[in-house]
């Protein structure tokens, strides 16, 4: 059975359309399925934010961080947490992020996409 994942169609005004559907607030993305995100700044993000992903285990390559309107490094424990598990990390603006999920989740990559709302 073919895949398909969920297209990011739009972002901003505080948050995304998901395959044609509006989601407020910041949005996850795991295992095909959009989620909502508790995450509200990049400052203060924590590991904690990301348990969804670490559950998910080798069925996740790397977590694709939209980080706000403007790139910025994200918080060492965070980078560290997701270290720790084997993860990669790939952050970008959220509007650099949420271009690049829908190109990499077409290709087939294993990925989650968590993105700040602007």
């Amino acid at each position: 059975m073919l895949r398909q994942p969920p297209s990011i169609d739009a972002w901003g005004g505080g948050g995304f359309r998901v395959s044609g559907q509006w989601r407020p607030g910041s949005l996850l993305i795991l295992d095909d399925q959009p989620r909502d995100w508790a995450a509200k700044a990049l400052a203060d993000l924590m590991p904690g934010d990301f348990a969804e992903v670490f559950a998910a285990g080798p069925a996740v390559e790397f977590v694709l961080l939209g980080v706000g309107l403007v790139n910025a490094l994200p918080p060492r424990p965070v980078r560290d947490a997701l270290r720790a598990a084997g993860l990669g990390l790939e952050f970008m603006s959220t509007e650099a992020a949420a271009r690049t999920y829908n190109v990499l989740a077409s290709e087939g990559r294993r990925l989650a996409a968590a993105l700040i709302a602007v």
